[in-house]
């Protein structure tokens, strides 16, 4: 080989008839070995997806607000150059345990994990130090351009992303996350009835409200996001506002007494489906901003609300053609409908969207 070269410790194994390796790489090292196709290239003649610049800074802000606790998974990159492995024994374990040396004018490209690639650059420019610790890398031979875009198709076609709920359900470092987790165990609507793995809710399940639907209505409530600093007020409020909607929606009561089957409920009723979770929470917040002390008492209004699906006023709210909709204005419009029947006047841009509304109900 020649005189200038890159050695990891590795590891060899076999898939599909082929040699490949998985070596321990320094951080530091990441950026400088490893390429990406420029964006200019066709897709066709390239191994690997466009990267997308948004996502890098996050990526980043992640390693570098977490040093103590971030984790990567590999890197997957093929080799183009000329390498060597020289195991630790002739047999045994040792066989498959040594040093992987790869020629300095070889090159690298990442089949998978380019943006993580991309965000360990930007984070070393933060913390140098960084540059000490390491990634696993699996490193496969370069066996020309059909072979590496089939990798990536091959990688990335049965990876799948956690659902939402169960992001939120593990999820350590998110504050609201953990105050949602909190709501679960202590809101009698929620008790029992959330579904914490999934991000929607079949027919026959005897769940009400995913995790994540309670989590984005509390977040609309509280007026705060994840990476926000939350207080113990924050808890007391959302635990009391859920649960005085609890004892205000008269269907949200017989749930609770379990006098009725939550698919009965999810069937006919909208205010147990996320959409409307969301818009009691967008409602909730002006409720207690223009009541502060008084705001409980103002709810009662929702215990004579028509919830029922059959109900014409949902239709270009919380439905479409009588789906629900989750969509954006949807929610703001289901909110609408809660905020005018507490009496809270709306804004500007809430009476324009009620307008719209109008129009296009009367067109069709």
């Amino acid at each position: 080989m020649e005189a200038y070269n890159y050695q990891f410790t590795a590891l060899r194994g076999t898939q599909s008839g082929r040699e490949y390796y998985v070596a321990m790489c320094p951080l530091k090292l990441i950026p400088k070995i490893f390429l990406f196709d420029e964006e200019e290239i066709p897709p066709e003649l390239r191994a690997q997806r466009v990267l997308n610049r948004a996502r890098i800074p996050e990526i980043a802000r992640y390693i570098v607000e977490n040093p103590h606790e971030y984790v990567f998974s590999s890197i997957t990159a093929c080799i183009d150059g000329e390498v060597q492995f020289e195991p630790l024994a002739e047999r045994g374990y040792g066989r498959n345990a040594g040093v992987l040396t790869i020629s300095m004018t070889s090159r690298f490209l990442i089949n998978d994990g380019q943006h993580r690639r991309a965000a360990i650059e930007e984070a070393l420019k933060h913390n140098p130090h960084l540059g000490d610790e390491s990634i696993s890398v699996v490193f496969f031979l370069d066996a020309g351009l059909e072979r590496s875009q089939q990798l990536f198709a091959d990688l990335n076609k049965h990876a799948i992303r956690p659902t939402r709920s169960i992001g939120i359900l593990y999820d350590r470092r998110d504050q609201l996350a953990h105050l949602s987790r909190n709501l679960i165990e202590e809101v009698p609507i929620f008790r029992g009835l959330t579904e914490t793995e999934k991000t929607t809710i079949s027919n026959r399940s005897t769940k009400l409200f995913t995790l994540s639907a309670i989590y984005q209505a509390t977040q609309s409530l509280l007026n705060k996001g994840g990476k926000d600093r939350f207080m113990k007020a924050d808890q007391v409020l959302a635990t009391q506002y859920w649960t005085t909607l609890g004892e205000t929606i008269p269907e949200w009561r017989v749930m609770i007494q379990r006098d009725i089957n939550a698919s009965e409920l999810r069937r006919d009723y909208v205010h147990c489906h996320g959409v409307a979770l969301h818009a009691l929470g967008i409602a909730g917040r002006t409720l207690i901003e223009t009541y502060p002390e008084t705001w409980g008492d103002k709810l009662a209004p929702l215990a004579k609300m028509d919830w029922l699906r059959t109900n014409p006023i949902w239709e270009g709210r919380a439905m479409v053609r009588g789906k629900m909709s989750k969509a954006v204005d949807h929610v703001s419009l289901t909110a609408n409908a809660i905020k005018q029947a507490l009496g809270i006047p709306l804004m500007a841009s809430e009476v324009e969207l009620e307008r719209s509304l109008h129009q296009v109900m009367g067109e069709d």
